[in-house]
């Protein structure tokens, strides 16, 4: 009797220590596959484990990747700032710059001549920062806002019908405004403004034929409505030179 409780004891014990080398064999059969299965995906991975070389390589790989992202981001700092400006503040981010630009250009078309009147004028670099920031900056942004609702395209032909309004529409008119308000606050009246304006308007058009339309293709083609005006304010740059020189010329008598 004790014999028999012996071997089927025996037995028990045989067949739970063969359940659980089964279950353990499944266990790491299950591992060895999911292991095998994120190495078949990645092989470098398996190449990584085996070569610490590389995978020191890649950390200071990422090191110096993060690094220069941090020195890129520094770099853009201030293109970031200006477009978010642009985005949240649009008005006064392109009459602010449209503004700073006129500011430079008047002064160095008043440096190219004072080697003969030996002066700045302050009052008339004043009157050109006044007229950027509250005339030119707001106009560029409604009217190449508009242009864009018009004609969305920026193929060729469509570049070519923007540049022929702006020529046509745009550029005379604000040209004819930029006279009158700086004969205006030079003291000039209504009579003495329209002599003026018989005397300069045609030539400085004419003039701005060799140089604006190139300009514009450009602006209208290739670059983002948000950044027209940003884009024509900085070719403005080289014309306002020109065109606050016209409009320092002395009143007609």
């Amino acid at each position: 009797m004790n014999r028999k409780c012996k071997s089927i004891q025996a037995f028990i014990t045989n067949r739970c220590l063969l359940r659980f080398s089964e279950k353990q064999f499944l266990v790491d059969a299950s591992h060895v596959t999911e292991q095998w299965k994120y190495y078949s995906r990645s092989p470098f991975q398996l190449r990584k484990i085996r070569n610490p070389k590389i995978s020191s390589s890649l950390n200071l790989s990422s090191h110096s990747h993060s690094n220069s992202s941090n020195s890129n981001s520094t770099k853009i700092g201030f293109l970031g700032w200006y477009l978010a400006k642009l985005h949240s503040h649009p008005l006064i981010t392109k009459g602010v710059t449209t503004s700073l630009i006129y500011v430079a250009a008047d002064l160095t078309s008043q440096m190219i001549a004072s080697e003969y009147s030996g002066s700045i004028d302050l009052k008339r670099t004043l009157r050109m920062a006044a007229y950027g920031m509250l005339v030119l900056g707001p106009t560029q942004h409604f009217w190449f806002n508009s242009m864009s609702k018009v004609l969305p395209q920026r193929d060729t032909l469509t570049s070519l019908k923007k540049l022929f309004m702006g020529q046509a529409i745009f550029g005379p008119c604000i040209t004819s405004v930029f006279f009158s308000y700086n004969a205006a606050l030079q003291g000039e009246n209504g009579a003495q403004i329209v002599a003026r304006l018989k005397r300069d308007l045609l030539p400085t058009l004419v003039n701005g034929l060799l140089y604006w339309p190139i300009c514009d293709f450009v602006t209208y083609k290739y670059i983002p409505v948000h950044l027209q005006p940003l884009v024509n304010s900085s070719c403005s740059y080289v014309w306002t030179i020109y065109l606050t020189y016209m409009a320092s010329l002395t009143k007609v008598v």
